[in-house]
C-alpha cells in the first residue's frame, strides 16, 4: 500500500526543525523503559470473559514485541502493509502495534462492536493484509463473520485469532514459536512514516481514513501529559477502546511513552473500575462523559479507596457543567475537560490550576504545539464569545485521509476545518457549541448519520427520513429519526430495529427512536429543516423494544 501524505513538504520541514516533533518512533521508547526498569508492569490486563489478570513487565513486552514482529516478517508482511486489528483491550493488542511500528507496516485499528456492513467496506479500502480478531468476545463470534467477508477481500491474505486453537491460532502462530531464531532482522519504519490507520465517521455517507505519523502521534503525547502533569510514576487505567484515538494514544502509546504502567479493561463496569483502582493504585484514566457519570454514581465507590485516582480526563462530547462538578466532589478527583479528534488528537484540555469556573465551563486551551481559532463565513477570527467554525493547525495535525487528498479540508496556513462549532473567550479557552457537519456523538461514539438514513431509505415503507440528536444525560446525545411513510404503509419501533439487524449493521448506530410524521419541514429549495426536527426531539427519550 502506499500511503500519500497530504501534509506540504514545507510544512513538515517546520516541524522537524522546531523541535515539537521528537522524530522518534514508539519502539525506542519501549528500549528506554526496558533499559532504565525492565522488571517495572508495562501493561496489566482484566478479562471480562474470564475474570482473569494478565501482567507483563516492561522486559517481557519488548521479548513478545520482538517475537511478534519477527513473526509478521515470516508471514510476509512487510513495511506499508497493513494489519487490521479488531481486537478488545487486551495486551495483544499493545504488542501488536509495537510489532507493527518496529517493522514499518500499518496498524488498522477496528472498533469491537463494527459488523459485516462497516468491515466490508473498511477492510476493503484500506487493502488489509491481515486481520487479527477474538476467538469471541461479548458472545460474538468474530472468525466467522471475516470468513464470511473473505471472498470480497481480495488483498486479505491472513486471518489470526487471538484465544483461538486452530492453525490461524494467534499463540500458535506468533507466541508459541522461536522466531528470532527463525526469521530475518525487523526493518523499523521512520519517524515521518504513517504507522495508523483509523476510519473517523463523516458527513458522506463512507468512513474516511485518517493517517497519522509516529510524529503526529508522539509529539501530541508529550505535551499533553505535560499539561495534566503526567511522569513515570503515575499508573493509567484505560477502559476506552484501544481501537478509539483515546484509547490507542492514550492507553497504548503514551505509558509506553512515558515508562509507566497501563491498565486495561475490556469491558467497562463502573464497579469493577472501582476495585481495579484500588488494586492496581491508577492515578489518571480518560474517558468520555458516561464514564465519569457512571464511576461518580456507582455504589461501589464508596467500598472502595479511590484516593489514588488523581485525574479523570473527560472529553468527546461537551461536558454538562453540572455532572462535572458533581462527579469531581464524589470521586475526589481533578476532573479535565478537553476537546479533541481523531484527526488531531487532544487539542484543547483544562489545566490542573484551573479554576472551577474554567474547568466546568469550558472545552479549555490549546495544548502546546497546537493552535486554535474560531472563524466566520469570510474565514477571518471572530471577536471572542461569538460562535462561528472551529479550526485547528499544528503538531499533532493528520497527514491526510487514505485515497482522498481532497477532503483534507486544511488550508495553505495548516488551518484544518474541524467541522465543529464553538466560541473563544477572551483568554482563548473554547467552549464548543455544536456541529456544523451531521454526525451525532453517543457517548464519544460518532454515528454517521448519512449512511445510516441511507439505510433507512432502502426501507419499503419509508418515504423520507432524518435523523437528528435528541438529549441524553449519560450519553450526552442519542439518534431520533424521524420518517414519513409511503402510502398504504406501516412501521413501528420494533419492525425498524429488525430491518436494521438484517442489514447487519452495527447496533450502536440504530436510532432509539422513532417519530412517523405527516411531512418533513422543508426549505423552499426542497431541503429538510433539521433544526425545526431537533427542536420537536429536545423533550424525547429513548424507545424500547
Amino acid at each position: 500500500m502506499s500511503f500519500e501524505i497530504q501534509t506540504p513538504a514545507a510544512r513538515v520541514a517546520a516541524f522537524m526543525q522546531s523541535g515539537l516533533w521528537p522524530n522518534r518512533l514508539l519502539t525506542e521508547y519501549l528500549e528506554d523503559a526496558v533499559a532504565a526498569h525492565p522488571d517495572r508492569t508495562a501493561i496489566v490486563g482484566y478479562d471480562s470473559q474470564t475474570g482473569r489478570r494478565s501482567h507483563h513487565t516492561y522486559a517481557e513486552l519488548s521479548h513478545l514485541v520482538d517475537r511478534i514482529a519477527r513473526g509478521l516478517i515470516a508471514h510476509g508482511i512487510g513495511p506499508g502493509d497493513v494489519v487490521a486489528a479488531q481486537l478488545p483491550n487486551s495486551w495483544h493488542f499493545n504488542a501488536l502495534y509495537l510489532a507493527c511500528a518496529r517493522i514499518g507496516a500499518v496498524i488498522n485499528p477496528l472498533m469491537p462492536i463494527f459488523r459485516h456492513r462497516e468491515l466490508s467496506f473498511m477492510l476493503s479500502f484500506g487493502e488489509a493484509k491481515a486481520v487479527f480478531v477474538p476467538h469471541m468476545f461479548r458472545g460474538f463470534d468474530y472468525p466467522a463473520m471475516i470468513e464470511e467477508l473473505r471472498p470480497d477481500l481480495p488483498a486479505l491474505n491472513h486471518l489470526f485469532v487471538v484465544g483461538g486453537d486452530g492453525n490461524n491460532a494467534f499463540d500458535a502462530c506468533f507466541i508459541d514459536r522461536d522466531w528470532e531464531a527463525e526469521a530475518g532482522a525487523a526493518h523499523e519504519s521512520a519517524p515521518n512514516d504513517v504507522t495508523i490507520l483509523m476510519y473517523t465517521s463523516g458527513t458522506t455517507g463512507q468512513p474516511k481514513g485518517v493517517m497519522h505519523t509516529h510524529n503526529t502521534l508522539i509529539s501530541n503525547i508529550h505535551k499533553f501529559a505535560e499539561r495534566v502533569e503526567l511522569n513515570a510514576d503515575d499508573t493509567v487505567l484505560m477502559a476506552s477502546p484501544l481501537a478509539h484515538l483515546t484509547g490507542f494514544l492514550y492507553g497504548l502509546m503514551m505509558p509506553v511513552v512515558l515508562g509507566c504502567p497501563t491498565v486495561l479493561m475490556d469491558v467497562w463496569d463502573p464497579a469493577e473500575a472501582a476495585r481495579i483502582i484500588e488494586a492496581e493504585q491508577c492515578s489518571f484514566t480518560m474517558a468520555s462523559t458516561p464514564f465519569l457519570s457512571d464511576l461518580a454514581n456507582t455504589p461501589a465507590v464508596d467500598h472502595h479507596d479511590l484516593t489514588s485516582l488523581r485525574t479523570f480526563l473527560t472529553a468527546g462530547a461537551p461536558i454538562p457543567r453540572i455532572l462535572s462538578r458533581r462527579a469531581a466532589e464524589r470521586l475526589n478527583v481533578m476532573v479535565i475537560a478537553a476537546w479533541g479528534m481523531t484527526e488531531n488528537g487532544g487539542v484543547t484540555m483544562t489545566q490542573p490550576s484551573d479554576p472551577e469556573e474554567k474547568v466546568f465551563g469550558s472545552d479549555g486551551g490549546p495544548i502546546e504545539g497546537m493552535e486554535v481559532r474560531v472563524v466566520g463565513d469570510d474565514d477571518r477570527p471572530l471577536a471572542p464569545d461569538i460562535e462561528g467554525r472551529l479550526q485547528a493547525r499544528g503538531m499533532g495535525n493528520f497527514v491526510g485521509y487514505l485515497k482522498k487528498p481532497e477532503l483534507f479540508a486544511t488550508d495553505e496556513d495548516g488551518w484544518f476545518e474541524t467541522g465543529d462549532l464553538a466560541r473563544m473567550r477572551e483568554d482563548g479557552y473554547i467552549r464548543i457549541s455544536g456541529r456544523s457537519k451531521d454526525v451525532i456523538i453517543r457517548g464519544a461514539e460518532n454515528i454517521p448519520v448519512v449512511e445510516v438514513e441511507e439505510m433507512l431509505y432502502r426501507h419499503d415503507a419509508i418515504e423520507d427520513a432524518a435523523i437528528v440528536a435528541m438529549p441524553d444525560e449519560r450519553l450526552g446525545e442519542r439518534a431520533c429519526v424521524f420518517v414519513t411513510l409511503k402510502p398504504g404503509q406501516s412501521l413501528d419501533f420494533e419492525d425498524m430495529i429488525a430491518y436494521l439487524s438484517e442489514q447487519k449493521m452495527a447496533k450502536q448506530y440504530f436510532p432509539e427512536r422513532l417519530e412517523i410524521i405527516d411531512a418533513m419541514p422543508r426549505t423552499p429549495s426542497g431541503k429538510i429543516q433539521k433544526f425545526r426536527l431537533r427542536e420537536i426531539a429536545q423533550d424525547f427519550t429513548v424507545q424500547r423494544c
